[in-house]
């Protein structure tokens, strides 16, 4: 259970909540309900002073990274910035750098090789997460600090790369329900309203003619949904590729999360959705309880950050497994130490394997890169490419 400071902080969200919803006829989406969790200035999720991110389960924090996991993802991340970065400009984006190791790992990699972007940019949206990664990259790479800039806003012009490592995920979703009769009406849509004891109870009603679109576009005639089928739909990671689409000169967004292509994503096996709340290292299914305390999330349709990308006209460079976009870029050349010396090798060895097995990350976890101005074949990308799949 949280701490009394903590569940203050969660009523006090609920309270606005619950406003929200009275304000707005009773329901609001559910899409609404996450975004409020997520980010509401102060109470939010990724503005609170809850730990978040963490290196494992005996911590305070909620979910593990694969940059908190070990430098060894990072380090093989860089080779793959600085081969685009010296085939266009040398500047790097992060959006949403978490606790800052990405970027320490990075940079620090980056100068071992003689390839410092001269321009690091963060855009993080949590004053929390902002102040972290500036202590983190005072402590860990002091000489390098100076090259780091926060951003309040996407800049109007963006070259060389843009790194995004599980952003698409925690954007808000609307959830869509295939209905238990009256197929005939088309979807409906999930929401949010206020029940009994000022709880949150899921309400469904028919959906607005642009999500009736939107799951147009997305599923194909010839699947078969049973009635009560439970899926997302994730409006504002296409937007988002579009934006920066607009502002890309020439360059890569390298984009890394879990999900999956389109004819995984809505599987008819797939009928409750991918939606998950993580709280202390727990997955659960209950994203309506502990407001602004949980983590919410929804695995990423990769199909559709494709053909947001390519509609506004960036090129589709690579779409692989994080295991094999990881072993292209060296991650197996970069284990120090020998296995004579356990207590160097093991710990390297044991994150190599989360990042990297099939059971682990290494499958779940996929690498998609758009970009403009840039030639086939990429580092990453060079075998086990899996771009005919979306």
């Amino acid at each position: 259970m949280p701490g009394p400071d903590a569940a203050a902080r969660s009523a006090r969200l609920a309270t606005q909540i619950h406003a929200q919803i009275a304000a707005h006829g009773g329901w609001i989406s559910f899409a609404g309900f996450m975004e409020t969790c997520l980010y509401t200035p102060g109470l939010g999720y990724y503005s609170g002073a809850s730990t978040k991110l963490g290196s494992g389960l005996k911590d305070d924090s909620d979910f593990v990274t694969a940059p908190e996991l070990s430098s060894l993802f990072g380090r093989a991340l860089a080779r793959q910035v600085a081969e685009v970065c010296a085939l266009t400009s040398p500047q790097v984006l992060e959006f949403g750098a978490g606790s800052g190791k990405l970027a320490c790992d990075l940079l620090a990699e980056l100068e071992r090789f003689d390839a410092l972007p001269e321009r690091y940019c963060i855009l993080e949206l949590s004053g929390d997460l902002r102040a972290r990664q500036q202590a983190l990259l005072e402590q860990r790479v002091p000489h390098l600090a100076q090259r780091v800039q926060w951003l309040d806003q996407l800049p109007d012009r963006l070259a060389g790369v843009v790194l995004a490592n599980e952003v698409l995920d925690a954007m808000p979703v609307h959830l869509m329900v295939w209905p238990q009769a009256d197929t005939a009406a088309g979807w409906l849509e999930r929401g949010v309203a206020s029940g009994p004891e000022q709880q949150f109870v899921f309400v469904d009603r028919p959906a607005e003619p642009r999500l009736h679109k939107g799951m147009a576009t997305r599923i194909d005639d010839a699947l078969e949904i049973a009635p009560g089928y439970l899926t997302e739909l994730n409006l504002a990671a296409p937007a988002f590729i579009t934006s920066l689409a607009e502002r890309l000169d020439r360059g890569a967004l390298l984009l890394i999360d879990y999900g999956f292509p389109v004819h995984e994503y809505f599987h008819v096996q797939r009928h409750r959705g991918t939606l998950m709340a993580h709280y202390r290292h727990r997955a659960h299914d209950n994203p309506l309880i502990l407001p602004g305390l949980q983590d919410l999330t929804a695995h990423v349709d990769f199909s559709a950050i494709a053909q947001a990308g390519v509609q506004a006209g960036l090129e589709l460079l690579g779409y692989t497994s994080q295991a094999h976009f990881l072993i292209n870029c060296g991650i197996t050349e970069l284990i120090e130490g020998d296995p004579s010396q356990p207590a160097i090798w093991l710990p390297q060895t044991n994150a190599l394997q989360r990042l990297i097995s099939e059971a682990e990350m290494g499958e779940l976890f996929k690498v998609i890169a758009l970009g403009r101005g840039l030639p086939d074949g990429l580092l990453g990308f060079r075998r086990g490419d899996r771009c005919h799949t979306l």
